[in-house]
């Protein structure tokens, strides 16, 4: 068991399929240089041009010739320097990749992965921070996936990857520099199966991504005041296991949903909704919800830090909810 970077186990995630299976390839901007992560270095000297791809900067072509080749039957991984950028391609993955499989009749498939990064943290402003996790989870034909650790980051791309469906992949900017256990041996994640980070009785915190290891945080505080709390890490939000949302509602009958998006149309709005309609009468005060302001992500960093949610602002909200 070795103890790794988050960027580090997903280059092993993509280096052990693309060993494993030939039909795997990934493409994208300044990615045989390593990526402006560092996710990809050194693959293209091991696997040459014809597998770890340069691409121009047109992330509408290069993700059109992604899906293309999902459609013949390649395993392409194609990472998108920043999920904001995913808007220049909506119609390849909205309109295209989503559908293919209905619209074919359950005769094609798309197995397409695409990386890409959000959130904020380096003061890059409003049109390099965002999270937008919530365009693609409403889109049917989408899998969305968004990992907090670099353990349940190398099993849930190595899934990814094989999966017969188009994936979003979500990784957090703030992340790939945070440090985790991850196994020798090979193992995998499943899609839609949530991770609890932590038990407790008193109150289920429901997040996911860098959001996590801030409820993880807030769950040390909120122990040391006597107060248990379960921190449930979603880890893909499509398929959402919502079993395990429901089972630690019913134990612990109070739910704070925590996550950096902006809180109009977010995922805790569903998620709460979920809850309401299956578990309504397991719970003993209203639900609330932790999230980024609904305003563009500032340059500043002071204001960046204000526009989304703090460790004291999940704190607050627990303590508020053990109230009710």
């Amino acid at each position: 068991m070795a103890i790794i970077k988050y960027r580090d186990a997903l280059r092993l995630a993509i280096k052990e399929e693309m060993a494993r299976d030939p039909l795997v390839f990934c493409m994208g901007e300044g990615i045989a240089r390593g990526g402006s992560y560092k996710v990809t270095d050194q693959l293209y000297k091991e696997f040459g041009s014809q597998r770890v791809i340069d691409t121009p900067l047109s992330e509408a072509a290069f993700v059109g010739m992604g899906v293309g080749a999902a459609i013949i039957g390649t395993r392409p991984v194609v990472e998108l320097l920043f999920v904001d950028f995913a808007c220049l391609a909506m119609d390849q993955l909205i309109n295209q990749a989503a559908k293919y499989r209905f619209m074919s009749g359950d005769q094609g498939r798309v197995p397409l992965v695409v990386r890409t990064q959000g959130g904020t943290g380096n003061s890059l402003a409003g049109q390099h921070s965002q999270s937008l996790e919530a365009l693609f989870y409403h889109i049917p034909g989408l899998k969305v996936v968004m990992p907090s650790t670099p353990y349940d980051a190398k099993g849930l791309l190595k899934s990814s990857i094989r999966d017969e469906d188009p994936v979003i992949f979500i990784e957090h900017k703030q992340l790939y520099m945070t440090e985790g256990e991850v196994p020798d041996e090979e193992y995998l994640v499943p899609l839609g199966k949530a991770d609890i980070k932590r038990t407790g009785t008193d109150a289920t915190l429901v997040t996911y991504s860098f959001m996590t290891l801030k409820c993880l945080e807030a769950a040390e505080i909120l122990a040391s005041q006597g107060v248990s709390v379960e921190v449930i890490d979603l880890r893909t939000l499509v398929p959402l296991d919502k079993e395990s949302i429901l089972a630690s509602v019913q134990k612990t009958s109070r739910l704070v949903i925590v996550h950096e998006a902006c809180r109009r149309g977010g995922i805790a709005g569903d998620v709460t909704a979920m809850v309401v309609e299956e578990a309504f009468y397991d719970l003993n005060a209203p639900i609330l919800r932790v999230t980024g302001k609904n305003t563009t992500i500032p340059f500043n960093l002071n204001l960046e830090r204000a526009s989304v949610p703090s460790v004291d602002d999940i704190v607050n909200a627990v303590q508020r909810v053990l109230q009710g």
